[in-house]
């Protein structure tokens, strides 16, 4: 990591077989060292998940390889059952041509169910994002290309609720409290959704380039009036304040490339990470920046890390805070801020 003062930090690498594109981080103390799980990218039927530990003591890589298994198609999202509580079922989620759960024992992964939204034909429309509700671990909201959002109650392995309001592919989804998630689509628009009122949606922002969808949402877990969306091939991060809708807090504008991906800082939600095509990933003090800058538009981040390869994944750690993982290529890489 970089920041004005040049100070140096750690970075750890993992070199993966194949190019990654998803990655996620385990809550579960029982694994002795913090567990993530990675998945490849290959334009392929035949894709991998793999299973990592990393020991924060000798800074190494452990690969759990009995633990890897194979994915139909690439996953387009990861998450581990996201309770600390180890009484629970050690499970972790895919997405892609269908919603999977797979459970995860001492020496192998199996598959434990393969949930279709789809009543009426055994094929299923391709699900492009997830999000697990931390705060109701039976429901899981997905976002489709065929223009739906469904909720699933996967202790049931049914559909809670499926609803559709968007007019394009739906590709990104995130739980902002109990029954309220945002999605976001081609359609260009962020819609807010109240499982109480499941009639009607609300839009809070529109991309103001015609036509150009938005590709990815990150609603903040730790102080929910705050989310981040990301428009196809912008170099911006559009930082949303809920109670002042339709215009922005603020445009982080310091990327060279498009931006890739997002991701809140857990627990105090006070900074943000975003990652892209010109390598960099920029972390960025959102609060403080609320304060200083009108609408952030020519704010520096806080701290950055250069990576010679484009930069396509990034998730901070749910247990460690000052720890992040980015993908890009082949390559794992954890930061220590």
């Amino acid at each position: 990591m970089q920041s004005p003062t040049e100070k140096r930090s750690g970075i750890y690498t993992y070199n993966a077989q194949w190019p990654i594109f998803s990655l996620a981080w385990s809550v579960r103390h029982d694994k002795q060292y913090p567990r993530l799980a990675i998945a490849s990218s290959i334009e392929d039927y035949n894709n991998k998940v793999e299973l990592l530990r990393f020991n924060y003591d000798t800074f190494n890589f452990i690969a759990d390889t009995c633990l890897n298994f194979n994915h139909p198609y690439a996953p387009t999202n990861l998450l581990f059952f996201p309770s600390e509580d180890t009484t629970n079922p050690d499970i972790i989620a895919t997405s892609g041509d269908y919603l999977r759960l797979w459970e995860i024992h001492d020496d192998r992964v199996e598959l434990k169910c393969l949930l279709n939204g789809n009543k009426v034909s055994e094929f299923n429309s391709s699900i492009t994002s997830f999000d697990w509700a931390e705060f109701d671990m039976r429901r899981i909201a997905t976002a489709s290309v065929d223009t739906s959002c469904t909720i699933w109650d996967i202790e049931r392995e049914i559909v809670d609720t499926q609803l559709v309001a968007h007019d394009k592919e739906v590709y990104d989804i995130s739980w902002g409290g109990f029954n309220v998630f945002a999605s976001v689509s081609g359609d260009g628009s962020i819609r807010v959704f109240d499982l109480r009122d499941k009639e009607k949606s609300t839009i809070i922002y529109e991309n103001p380039i015609q036509d150009c969808p938005l590709l990815r949402l990150e609603w903040n877990k730790a102080d929910p009036r705050f989310m981040a969306t990301v428009g196809m091939d912008s170099t911006k991060v559009i930082v949303m304040d809920i109670r002042f809708p339709t215009t922005p807090l603020m445009e982080l504008c310091k990327h060279k490339g498009s931006v890739n991906a997002i991701s809140w800082s857990p627990r105090i939600g006070r900074q943000l990470c975003s990652v892209g095509d010109d390598s960099k990933a920029l972390i960025w003090d959102v609060f403080r920046l609320g304060i200083q800058s009108e609408n952030g538009t020519g704010v520096d981040p806080e701290m950055w890390y250069g990576s010679t390869d484009e930069i396509n994944q990034v998730r901070w750690s749910p247990v460690e805070m000052d720890w992040i993982a980015i993908a890009s290529s082949s390559k794992l890489q954890l930061l220590k801020l």
